[in-house]
């Protein structure tokens, strides 16, 4: 008998790796389907560290345009989807910088504040306070504390120091703290002394 290594899988069956290595020998569907595989994934990320939903979509095409023309240059150091992860954060960081220029859209036009749940609301009030964050900051919190990356990861996906992720993570929780009003201790001021 042969060689035990199956040569062709169905379409869905390829790992991420498998898929990107066939992009690379030519087979036109391949990125197509690693796309679709993370899309909704990546398309989170996009829109948690872009200012608004266009800019999301934006910088998500961009990314993977990046990504398509550059799978040859894929090292293999790291999974396929976080190299995907990183693509997308940079795309979103590149184009934030651009747009420093622009005024802030208000979230309230993004997002309507329905007042029926207090679920909507409180996601939305998050929201807003990310959007006050310094993007590397952002950036750093969203990976680690909303998509559960590990701090090696997300250092991996931004390019950075593990020091430096803990750092920005931690400047950005205290913010996040005050700007939500979680640092208030002490409600009432003090009566000036004298």
């Amino acid at each position: 008998m042969g060689s035990t290594k199956v040569r062709r899988q169905p379409p869905g069956q390829r790992s991420d790796a498998e898929l990107l290595a066939a992009h690379v020998a030519g087979d036109r569907f391949a990125f197509e389907e690693l796309f679709h595989r993370h899309h909704r994934q990546l398309h989170r990320v996009a829109r948690l560290t872009s200012r608004c939903a266009e800019d999301a979509e934006d910088a998500l095409q961009e990314a993977m345009a990046s990504a398509h023309r550059g799978a040859g240059s894929f090292r293999h150091d790291a999974a396929v989807s976080s190299w995907l992860h990183r693509i997308v954060v940079n795309a979103c960081l590149d184009r934030l910088r651009r747009n420093m220029t622009h005024p802030t859209a208000l979230l309230d036009d993004v997002y309507p504040v329905p007042d029926r749940t207090a679920q909507v609301e409180t996601a939305i009030t998050v929201q807003r306070a990310l959007m006050r964050l310094p993007v590397d900051q952002r950036a750093a919190v969203v990976a680690v504390d909303m998509h559960g990356y590990s701090v090696a990861d997300t250092a991996r996906l931004l390019g950075v120091a593990e020091g430096t992720v803990k750092s920005r993570c931690a400047r950005a929780r205290a913010r996040l703290a005050a700007i939500l009003g979680y640092l208030q201790t002490d409600p009432a001021p003090h009566p000036p002394a004298g």
